[in-house]
């Protein structure tokens, strides 16, 4: 393996090591001997939960190549799953405010135990139900857990900052530790132990029963709306009426739409923009690097919300716009360096700049998911947060579904300098959100203060 995919991932290494060792009391939140354990029990879970998900996901498309399916099957098969997510996924997710946040945690375990067991059979059809099943499983992984963490923390009296030290405590394990070894563990089945593609599969559903056992254990129930005959409808409802009546709810489901889709789109497209003419790249290395530089921005951002200041609505701009930058680096590189056209080899110079920008995107990944999750914390009503949480994927999933359809249309250039854009866009709604909040908290200091200046002549009486 060349000395520089080694120098990248060992750099970034010992940044994250020294991040993390170097917090002093300003970058620590102080705690008590309850939220520990609480927090503790959550990420226990959070982990086992993500590791079921991440085990999956190198080996998905590998798996339907090796049944014999071309590249237009398999991509049908992943439209379906997106598109599960976006029907399905948003009615099961938000029957999670009514029916309660643990059992639909515990439904997430059970479908996604059933999608892997699907992988067994080589039948179109049989694959087809699997991908029907994991994509109600994700809308409930990004929702129900968020959910019942913020209601049980909010319902046994927690300060509302140590949330954050949940959150970015949750990112850095499970979307950085727990995804690389994930994907070692997952190569240790496939190649060394010569299981089969199917084998990280069973492993997700033995670790997702684990998570289940321990959910039903230790978890107590939590609900959203506690009145008796409201349907679902209803909450859609209600929920679509929330995020029209309120700008900054409307603002964060754009932004986090914009943000996602532009995620998702660079995981189809790394690949192909760091190997255009077949070069031998260290596909599961270079995954597992993304993940190191995600686990460095949920560091970063575990300090930045430890602090009072910058408010999450102010360093997030900044992330939106470095990340808007590091997608365009693919057009840069291939305006100013000539592209080889020598077949295989390795790495060529743009491309390995290419590397680090996107290692630059990733690190902004890992500090947009514990801020992100901050913001929804702050704005979204406790008692419609699943459905509302759940709406915000609807746009993402036909952006994805429209993108997975047409990847071959358009160069890989145009599709990036796309994600670029969004990602301005997502910096320049940040700012409006900035402002409103900022408007909120002057007009409340400003009637607080009328309040005193009004009972100041009482109190002299």
């Amino acid at each position: 393996m060349e000395v520089f995919y080694w120098m990248v991932f060992g750099g970034m290494g010992i940044i994250v090591a020294v991040l993390e060792l170097s917090k002093n009391n300003k970058d620590r939140i102080t705690t008590s001997q309850s939220f520990s354990s609480f927090k503790n029990n959550y990420l226990l879970v959070y982990s086992l939960m993500m590791a079921g998900d991440w085990l999956q996901g190198p080996y998905v498309y590998y798996l339907y190549t090796t049944y014999g399916y071309g590249k237009g099957d398999i991509g049908q098969l992943f439209i379906a799953g997106f598109g599960s997510s976006m029907l399905f996924g948003t009615i099961v997710g938000s029957l999670a405010d009514k029916q309660g946040r643990k059992r639909a945690c515990i439904t997430y375990c059970i479908t996604y135990i059933l999608s892997c067991m699907t992988k067994h059979s080589p039948q179109y059809k049989v694959l087809l139900l699997g991908r029907i099943l994991g994509g109600v499983a994700t809308s409930l992984l990004f929702s129900a857990f968020e959910s019942w963490l913020v209601a049980e923390h909010n319902k046994r009296g927690f300060e509302q900052q140590w949330l954050s030290l949940t959150f970015s405590k949750a990112i850095f394990l499970g979307n950085g530790l727990i995804a690389i070894v994930s994907g070692l563990f997952g190569n240790f089945l496939v190649d060394i132990a010569s299981l089969g593609p199917v084998a990280p599969f069973d492993a997700a559903a033995c670790i997702l029963a684990i998570g289940m056992a321990i959910i039903l254990s230790s978890w107590g129930e939590n609900y959203g709306d506690p009145s008796d005959n409201k349907d679902l409808l209803s909450q859609f409802k209600g929920a679509a009426v929330a995020i029209a009546s309120d700008e900054k709810i409307a603002l964060l489901g754009a932004i986090q739409s914009l943000f996602e889709g532009s995620m998702y789109t660079f995981v189809f497209l790394w690949t192909p923009a760091l190997s255009p003419n077949d070069e031998e790249i260290p596909h599961g290395f270079i995954f597992a690097t993304f993940m190191l530089a995600s686990m460095l921005g949920s560091s970063f951002a575990s300090r930045l919300m430890a602090r009072s200041t910058p408010r999450v609505e102010s360093y997030m701009q900044i992330v939106f716009l470095v990340s808007a930058a590091s997608l365009l680096l693919p057009i840069v590189t291939n305006f100013f360096i000539a592209p080889s056209e020598v077949k295989g080899g390795g790495i060529s110079l743009g491309s390995s700049i290419q590397l680090l920008g996107f290692c630059a995107f990733e690190g902004c990944v890992g500090i947009f998911w514990p801020s992100i999750m901050k913001m929804r914390s702050q704005y979204i009503p406790e008692e419609a947060r699943s459905t509302i949480m759940n709406f915000f994927r609807i746009p993402l999933n036909i952006f994805v579904c429209i993108v997975l359809y047409n990847v071959n249309a358009f160069p890989i250039t145009i599709m990036f300098g796309m994600c670029s854009i969004f990602l301005f866009v997502a910096a320049v709604l940040q700012r409006r959100l900035m402002v409103i909040t900022d408007k909120s908290k002057s007009d409340e200091w400003t009637s607080m203060k009328e309040r005193d200046v009004e009972t100041e002549p009482l109190n002299d009486d």
